[in-house]
């Protein structure tokens, strides 16, 4: 875990001592309409990642956007055309923050069928009040199973292995578990880790990285492999059956998780097509002091595919359920039960 924290930093600060000059300094860019958009396409021109694979002609891009801008146009006015020049990456990672507005791209997942709803879970399945809350998980044994189901709505929310030591030893003679992910939009990356740990009896490769090595579009350094290890041996394990429960709002640090999890032999992973999310943001500023954030360093998966477009599910469900059942839960149930060995 640590381990990967600190290749990943790494990494981050390889990307940022090789495009200093350009990106960080905004050397030769004047705060003005014309220099902040010219700052904003050069950086994303030698930092951006998913070029070649997106199918995108930054300098063609740059040749309708650019006439748009003016010396005299307002601050919200620069800012609506670098929004629509940025929305044609159709990238998730990809934010322009100012005081007054956030730039985004959220088709990856609002054109998608939302196939989760909280108050279904939480009601008929968690019985709430009665689940229990370890950390940021919501867990129970499903009634009339013997099937453990955990909801963790954001990798950004804390976890601690005590808080994951007990809910396994609650699971520990469940003849299989429900994780659902769906609406997860991402967060901690060590958390993916720290989670997937639980389920792995040695050492895998979950994935690799790359990054850029220069302005080029498509010249990236070589992959390294990303490693989980097992959780410590005082550590409480599963090594049953799992159901990974996902959506398209499944997004970056979920993306990873899920790309982890459907390697394994045990694991199904059941739903919608993850919302992906797969390079690594790196942040900038523009000379007027806007933030921008894009992907940087691509990871792809254990095969070296890529899922920046997100990660098919093992048994497509859609929720077509009443407001009393959530059928990717029955699916995952019934998956459990079909697979569970006595």
């Amino acid at each position: 875990m640590i381990k990967r924290f600190k290749y990943l930093l790494f990494v981050l600060l390889s990307c940022l001592l090789s495009v200093m000059p350009g990106c960080i300094d905004n050397e030769g860019f004047d705060n003005s309409p014309v220099g902040n958009f010219d700052a904003l396409w050069h950086i994303i021109d030698e930092r951006y990642c998913f070029f070649e694979y997106k199918d995108v002609d930054w300098n063609e891009v740059y040749s309708r956007y650019r006439p748009q801008v003016t010396e005299n146009m307002n601050n919200q006015q620069l800012f609506a055309v670098m929004a629509k020049m940025l929305y044609e990456l159709k990238d998730g990672h990809v934010n322009l923050v100012t005081p007054f507005n956030q730039a985004r791209y959220w088709k990856w997942f609002e054109d998608y069928p939302v196939n989760y709803n909280a108050e279904t879970v939480n009601r008929y399945y968690l019985k709430q009040p009665n689940y229990s809350i370890a950390g940021s998980i919501r867990y129970r044994i499903l009634e009339r199973t013997n099937i453990g189901y955990m909801y963790y709505g954001s990798f950004s929310s804390a976890i601690g292995d005590g808080n994951l030591d007990e809910i396994l030893f609650a699971f520990s003679g469940c003849d299989g578990i429900i994780i659902d992910v769906r609406s997860n939009g991402g967060g901690v990356i060590t958390n993916v880790e720290k989670i997937a740990s639980r389920f792995i009896k040695n050492e895998i490769v979950s994935g690799y990285i790359r990054h850029k090595v220069s302005p080029e579009h498509n010249h990236f350094s070589d992959f390294y492999p990303i490693v989980i290890k097992p959780a410590d041996s005082k550590r409480i394990k599963y090594c049953g059956p799992i159901a990974v429960l996902t959506n398209r709002s499944c997004f970056s640090a979920t993306n990873d998780f899920v790309s982890v999890m459907k390697q394994l032999p045990q694991v199904a992973v059941i739903g919608d097509r993850t919302g992906g999310g797969s390079g690594l943001p790196f942040s900038s500023s523009l000379p007027n002091g806007w933030s921008l954030r894009f992907s940087a360093s691509p990871i792809v998966n254990a095969l070296k595919e890529e899922i920046e477009f997100g990660i098919d599910p093992t048994v497509k469900v859609n929720l077509t359920a009443t407001t009393e059942t959530d059928n990717i839960i029955d699916a995952a149930v019934s998956w459990i039960k079909s697979h569970y060995v006595k």
